[in-house]
């Protein structure tokens, strides 16, 4: 997939106020022009960023005392709202505790923001009830999104061929809430919380002038606490899912025996017998930080569905800012850095985030599987219970027996009138439904 960012910053007072939904033949002349914004483009300005904004990080934590109102303040039936530009803007005792105890925590928020600043918008929605007792925050981003990404070729060119015309045709703005790099998550999940979201992400949608909303890649435990959505006009589909694997085994040996079949037994005592690769673990990769953003972006050109594109900064302030959960796997093969995988560890769980690797040698080497070995050994030395890892590459993890761990889209269109239509292209659109090997994994109804 790929990804631009909305500036906020051109909003004018009249379009904050504006609270009216897009008429449906202002949407149909705007798609024709590739302009899905509706119909007062004037009031403010889509620029594709390509720029890198990060801010060298002593003169980042300078410029935290020197935080900024909030962008936009409007009121809700449950309270008010505060949209704030950058974390450092958000008042600092709210700050501290914003998804607090989950493995991707305001940190991580905070390197994504500065990191990423060239490919998205992002933003944090402070809701308050009407007494100011209770509070929730959401991390938010505006992006361009092409809903035909990740689509068989056949259907793509069938969908595509007005772009000869029309550019921008199914290129859409959206309002996004969760993660610009990972899963989603909420931070309050309280029906309060949840009724209030979903009254000010419309709101901040038509002030931003996204014709879409959707909530990026929840994992389906939220499903539950998220079902009011439906009844306000969202539909739930799956997203390309996660793969897990649960360590009911004592060794890499036993798993090997028991849970692989034949072929893949076969493929570990092939690489058994090929030359020792040795492995690191560090948390501070900063010195080679250039050396793995190379081996991600030989990986990140291979995959047939994109969306953010991390850079160096991001691998270097991760291991910096959270050592204590970041591990960063390094594999070198005649000395050279060949592979390296980015984990975070937490609460007895391995996230597997991104994954590198030097082609020149990797697949002679059956590198990938040799990183599989290497994972499951180490978490299985420390006690670890579960293996998490993200989206796409189907085929290696189903035939090393994980199962999906399902994650969802909620999405709506801003018009009342167009949402109906837009919901039933939802459903045919949904890159999940033309993955066949997806629907080979045992738990695969559950998406």
């Amino acid at each position: 997939m790929q990804a631009g960012g909305l500036r906020l910053s051109n909003l004018s007072q009249e379009m904050k106020q504006r609270a009216i939904f897009l008429r449906p033949h202002d949407w149909l002349v705007g798609a024709l022009r590739g302009n899905f914004w509706g119909p007062h483009r004037d009031d403010f300005v889509y620029t594709p960023i390509t720029e890198t904004l990060v801010q060298p990080e002593l003169e980042r934590r300078s410029a935290v005392s020197s935080s900024k109102p909030p962008i936009a303040e409007f009121k809700i039936t449950g309270g008010n709202v505060r949209v704030y530009r950058t974390s450092a803007d958000v008042p600092s005792e709210i700050w501290r505790q914003v998804l607090s105890g989950h493995s991707k925590d305001r940190r991580y928020y905070e390197i994504i923001e500065e990191t990423l600043a060239g490919q998205f918008d992002h933003a944090y929605l402070v809701m308050r009830d009407i007494i100011g007792a209770r509070l929730a925050v959401q991390p938010v981003f505006l992006a361009k999104q092409d809903i035909l990404d990740g689509l068989p070729a056949r259907l793509h060119a069938l969908f595509a061929w007005p772009r000869r015309f029309f550019p921008n045709w199914l290129r859409m703005g959206m309002l996004v809430a969760g993660c610009s790099a990972g899963d989603g998550a909420l931070d309050r999940k309280e029906s309060w919380a949840i009724e209030m979201l979903i009254e000010a992400l419309a709101v901040f949608a038509r002030q931003s002038g996204a014709s879409i909303i959707l909530l990026k890649d929840f994992p389906s435990l939220y499903r539950d606490d998220l079902k009011a959505l439906k009844t306000d006009g969202y539909r739930r589909i799956p997203s390309m899912p996660g793969c897990m694997i649960d360590f009911n085994f004592r060794t890499f040996e036993e798993y090997r025996k028991k849970v692989l079949g034949r072929n893949m037994r076969h493929k570990f005592n092939k690489i058994a017998r090929m030359p020792p690769v040795s492995m690191e673990v560090v948390s501070d990769i900063t010195p080679i930080a250039t050396e793995i953003h190379a081996l991600y972006m030989q990986t990140y050109a291979r995959s047939k569905m994109r969306f953010e594109c991390l850079t160096p900064e991001y691998f270097a302030r991760l291991g910096r800012e959270m050592p204590e959960s970041v591990r960063f796997f390094l594999w070198r093969v005649d000395g050279r850095l060949a592979a390296f995988a980015l984990c975070l560890v937490h609460d007895g769980t391995m996230h597997h985030l991104n994954i590198g690797f030097d082609y020149a040698v990797a697949l002679d080497r059956h590198l990938y599987y040799t990183t599989v070995k290497d994972l499951f050994e180490w978490c299985l030395a420390q006690g670890l219970k579960r293996y998490y890892t993200g989206q796409l590459n189907y085929h290696p993890k189903l035939h090393l027996r994980m199962k999906l761990a399902p994650l969802d889209l909620y999405s709506r269109h801003t018009s009342a009138l167009v949402n109906p239509l837009y919901k039933l292209a939802l459903g045919f659109l949904q890159p999940v439904r033309h993955d066949p090997l997806i629907r080979q994994f045992p738990n695969a109804a559950e998406l």
